[in-house]
């Protein structure tokens, strides 16, 4: 089977701001239908622009923190203070705005170097699948950290965590879960926005092995906005 085979379901909106506000919605809706149904919300967040919008809005959405347990699908390898670390955009967007218990925020403590800091990682990430897992799309068909000619981690029998050390965006060194850790999950959402997409999806719908379509198929939902979708394919049926 190809990933051509494997599409996901495509969600489109007519800009970033009317996904992000929906997006918010669905992540507060699905957390509720966690803790009711099993008694704990197990998030794990991307970084980058396009979910920082959603974040902010979930104070206002959301409740019951004390049962959300957050995690980080990468990380870059800079000190925890610097304005490029992922976990540094969720404390100031969200984070530090609610009351999820500190010891339930599992960042990746990636200024340690990306060897230590993935099998740090991989020792406290739960057994059983996480609840809702976002990722971003970059514009070479990347998501989290992991990137186009890269190994991926699509062994279920490797490592939880891959240590990446020649990226190709910088920093060159980060953490990522592997693809799948990622796939080990009740729900898997794609975010993507801005006409830098375009190729990307258009990659993606071509049935190009890229690393997003690794990690996504038939399960996974992509939210884009009209921005991001090809001019030359027609709007997908949603």
């Amino acid at each position: 089977m190809t990933t051509a085979d494997r599409l996901p379901t495509w969600h489109l909106y007519t800009d970033a701001n009317a996904l992000s506000a929906r997006l918010a919605e669905a992540i507060t809706r699905i957390a509720q239908e966690a803790i009711t149904a099993r008694g704990a919300f197990h998030l794990v967040v991307a970084g980058g622009n396009t979910p920082r919008a959603a974040y902010a809005l979930l104070p206002k959405w959301g409740g019951n923190w004390q049962s959300w347990h957050i995690y980080h699908g990468d990380e870059r390898c800079l000190p925890p203070t610097d304005a490029e670390r992922n976990s540094r955009m969720l404390e100031e967007s969200w984070l530090s705005k609610v009351a999820i218990p500190h010891s339930q925020i599992h960042t990746i403590p990636a200024e340690i170097g990306a060897d230590e800091a993935a099998r740090e990682y991989a020792a406290i990430l739960p057994q059983q699948r996480f609840d809702l897992v976002l990722l971003g799309l970059g514009e070479d068909g990347h998501t989290a950290s992991l990137f186009p000619d890269h190994d991926w981690g699509q062994n279920p029998q490797g490592p939880a965590t891959i240590a990446v050390h020649d990226a190709a965006k910088a920093p060159p060194q980060r953490v990522s879960l592997s693809a799948w850790r990622l796939r080990h999950t009740r729900k898997l959402f794609f975010l993507a926005t801005g006409k830098g997409k375009r190729a990307a999806i258009s990659a993606w719908l071509r049935g190009d092995p890229l690393p997003a379509a690794a990690v996504g198929g038939e399960e996974a939902d992509v939210w884009l906005d009209f921005a991001a979708w090809p001019e030359t394919l027609p709007e997908p049926c949603l």
